[in-house]
């Protein structure tokens, strides 16, 4: 079976990396064998998720900041379910496809978003769009960028929810023990209480992206 394409197997570990409509992230799979044509499935990703409405803009000389940005929304995501053969590679340098769904649960990571405002003295404080937005003593203040990603993990909120995918894995894969693979496939995801990502653009509770992934991995 296995000179035949067939993939046969006991588990396999898959890493994967995968650009979506609204981000982009890292994941790792672990699949357990359960029928020639079925898989048990469990799945972490790490994520981080992006507004539509997000627009950079230059500030200062060699810096820019994102207009208005509220927060940086992380995500890690665990997630149990199930992989379908459903078409073998009949040889070794065929592709296999095989249908894949799977849900669990979600923590949602807020980090939120400073600029550096300098005010007419020259002084330079770290600020959100919120604090800079409602203080009149900014009138008169500049934006020389954004903060940088590691301003603003002392004040992280964490926003629990729940996800569901569901994909199409394509293994082009030379070799049944190696994974080489191309995966599309649609995420949706539920938090229990809005996520605050722009100023002003209303809040949600409900994510919904497609998404793009390439994987590498092996089978024993």
């Amino acid at each position: 079976m296995e000179e035949e394409g067939d993939l046969i197997f006991n588990k396999h570990n898959i890493f994967g990396i995968h650009v979506a409509t609204d981000g982009y992230g890292i994941s790792f799979e672990k699949g357990k064998f359960k029928t020639p044509s079925k898989t048990l499935l469990f799945q972490f990703e790490l994520n981080e998720k992006k507004s539509q409405k997000e627009k950079r803009l230059s500030a200062g000389d060699f810096s820019s900041v994102v207009a208005y940005k509220l927060n940086n929304f992380y995500q890690f995501k665990v997630a149990m379910g199930e992989q379908f053969l459903i078409g073998g590679k009949g040889n070794k340098n065929g592709v296999a496809v095989t249908a894949i769904y799977t849900g669990g649960l979600s923590l949602g990571i807020l980090k939120p978003y400073y600029i550096n405002v300098v005010d007419s003295t020259g002084n330079q404080t770290q600020q959100t769009w919120t604090q800079f937005l409602n203080d009149p003593y900014n009138y008169n203040a500049t934006i020389s960028g954004g903060s940088g990603v590691f301003v603003g993990w002392g004040h992280v909120t964490l926003k629990p929810g729940i996800n569901a995918k569901t994909a199409l894995r394509f293994d082009y894969g030379r070799f049944n023990e190696t994974i080489t693979a191309i995966e599309v496939g649609l995420t949706g995801e539920y938090y229990f209480s809005k996520i605050p990502l722009v100023y002003i653009v209303p809040y949600k509770n409900f994510f919904f992206n497609a998404y793009v992934a390439i994987m590498f991995g092996s089978r024993k």
